[in-house]
């Protein structure tokens, strides 16, 4: 009887528990060679490649593209090779071959030691393992004590990343039709963007042929085709309606994925944990002189009011009653996608001049688009920044995401009316939000950092 090893989806590196099923680049029954690309999966901050643990065949794969896969469950199955070299059941992998296991429960091969919570952090343990599993980083694979930097894999005669793969799958391009522009022929986000732009690689259509001139003086006259019944599903397989517009029509109900039902969670424990308060105000930018970056003056008010007032710089445990004040400034900064929400760590914001700020922004903006952007990026911030006056909107109450203490809004700019001495002029002004965990500072506190960010904001460069 055959020897089936079941290969369970391991902790990406995310603290998430689940990931996405974007492509398999295998199917049952095709043969495999360890360590080369199983599939591709999407967490709520990346897209990466799944190596294979074992060479031989493929028996069972559990969930097509587009399922969701909870970290610890069964992901494939396979039918290792007797005659072929395998990875030592000794040797770590960085992956966690094994079910799922609830928080707190001993290990079974080692009665001292407890499983890792799912917030991160292992629990410490009575005996001594012979080597942390270093779990999974976004964007590269662990085997052994070495990490496989993410590269572009080539399958199916086509060199791309994950996210260059995943993307491609959204836009419905075909990959196969991509030209590619980077180097050694490797397909770039660019080269996926372009094609869905100007349509040249679209997938399933079949490839233009061309006809000669002469070729049309000699076919008879196209008659006109009727126009085919309209049914309940399109030629892409989704629903349409069809019943007159009179009627009420109701929408498909569709399962959150990647970055939006990481959202989704992100949002509901910072609404069931914190207790936020929110301040308003108005910055007076009538000083300023000459065109200034405003996002970079945005920074640096959140820079001097942190140091005002260190109290809402911080950490908040609500669970010990504990807080931590930052002696740096990281700030997070809201950045809205198609996919959802990111919020990159701008770090060290207390040390960067002007050109440091937008150039680390920029930086940040492309990572995330790209979908290249490490976890690492996307965590441990101090304080956060919304700066949502970009689209509409004066005022807002930006939620607080734990551990910090608090966030700023930035509303859209306006000219407004303002009574000076001796009668009225035009100023133009910038509302800010701010709100705060009131469990960890007072209103005196936050009324004082909304101070110091007014009058930095008010001085002329």
């Amino acid at each position: 009887m055959a020897d089936i090893k079941t290969f369970y989806l391991p902790d990406l590196g995310e603290g998430l528990p689940d990931a996405t099923v974007v492509e398999w680049h295998v199917k049952v029954g095709d043969s495999i060679k360890l360590d080369a690309p199983l599939c591709s999966m999407e967490t709520a901050k990346a897209v990466v490649d799944v190596p294979s643990p074992y060479t031989g065949k493929v028996v069972k794969l559990h969930g097509a593209a587009g399922d969701i896969v909870e970290t610890g469950a069964a992901l494939a199955d396979f039918e290792p090779d007797p005659n072929a070299k395998q990875r030592a059941e000794s040797q770590e992998t960085g992956h966690h071959h094994g079910p799922k296991k609830s928080v707190g429960s001993p290990a079974p091969d080692d009665g001292g030691k407890v499983v890792a919570s799912d917030e991160g952090g292992e629990v410490e343990s009575n005996g001594k393992a012979d080597r942390e599993d270093e779990g999974t980083v976004v964007g590269a694979m662990v085997s052994g004590s070495h990490v496989h930097v993410e590269q572009a894999a080539s399958i199916g005669g086509v060199k791309a990343v994950p996210a260059v793969r995943a993307l491609a799958k959204k836009l419905k391009v075909d990959l196969t039709r991509v030209r590619p522009s980077g180097a050694d022929g490797v397909v770039t986000m660019k080269d996926v963007k372009d094609a869905a732009a100007n349509g040249s690689a679209a997938l399933g259509a079949a490839p233009a042929r061309s006809v000669p001139a002469s070729a049309g003086r000699h076919l008879a006259p196209e008659l006109p085709q009727p126009e085919p019944s309209r049914g309940p599903v399109s030629l892409a397989g989704k629903p349409v309606r069809t019943a007159p517009p009179s009627q009420t029509a109701s929408g498909q109900p569709e399962q959150l994925k990647g970055v939006r039902r990481n959202m989704a969670r992100v949002m509901a424990d910072a609404h069931a944990q914190v207790v936020p308060t929110t301040l308003v105000d108005d910055a007076d930018l009538h000083a300023w002189i000459g065109k200034q970056d405003i996002t970079a003056r945005l920074i640096r008010a959140i820079v001097s009011a942190c140091k005002t007032v260190p109290a809402l710089n911080a950490w908040f445990d609500g669970k010990n009653l504990t807080r931590t004040l930052h002696p740096q400034v990281d700030i997070g900064i809201a950045v809205d996608t198609d996919d959802g929400l990111f919020v990159p760590a701008l770090r060290n914001a207390d040390v960067l001049d002007a050109a440091g700020v937008r150039a680390a922004i920029k930086r940040l903006r492309t990572q995330v688009e790209e979908r290249t952007i490490p976890a690492s990026e996307l965590s441990g911030y101090t304080i956060s920044l919304s700066n949502f006056g970009m689209f509409a909107g004066r005022y807002a109450t930006p939620v607080v995401v734990p551990p910090t203490v608090a966030i700023v809004g930035a509303g859209k700019l306006s000219h407004d009316v303002v009574a000076v001495i001796g009668g009225i002029e035009v100023h133009r002004r910038m509302p800010l939000s701010l709100t705060f965990d009131h469990r960890a500072a007072t209103g005196g506190e936050a009324a004082r950092f909304l101070k110091a960010m007014l009058d930095d904001l008010a001085l002329p460069n």
